[in-house]
């Protein structure tokens, strides 16, 4: 992550989801509730469940749609979106 998104993400005190740090492409501002929040990539972090926990795919998706995306923390809580790669 570089260090001008570690700066705004500390500055605006964006919740960060433990273990995805290698998942976050940016910051954005919540439609709703008007706060800046922590983006990530989806496909990143199946990606890391996949690797880190030793989860096949299908283990992986599951967990990170029940467990991580859908969380609800308030009006911090963190956009996951898909970043589809060639």
């Amino acid at each position: 992550m570089n260090t001008r998104l570690i700066e705004e993400l500390e500055y605006n005190n964006c919740l960060i989801a433990d273990g995805f740090d290698d998942a976050i492409i940016g910051i954005s501002k919540n439609g709703k509730s008007g706060e800046i929040v922590t983006v990530y990539s989806i496909e990143k972090c199946i990606d890391i469940l996949m690797s880190n926990e030793d989860m096949c795919e299908e283990d992986a998706l599951e967990h990170f749609y029940y467990n991580v995306s859908g969380s609800y923390v308030g009006t911090k809580t963190p956009i996951f979106i898909h970043t589809y790669n060639e």
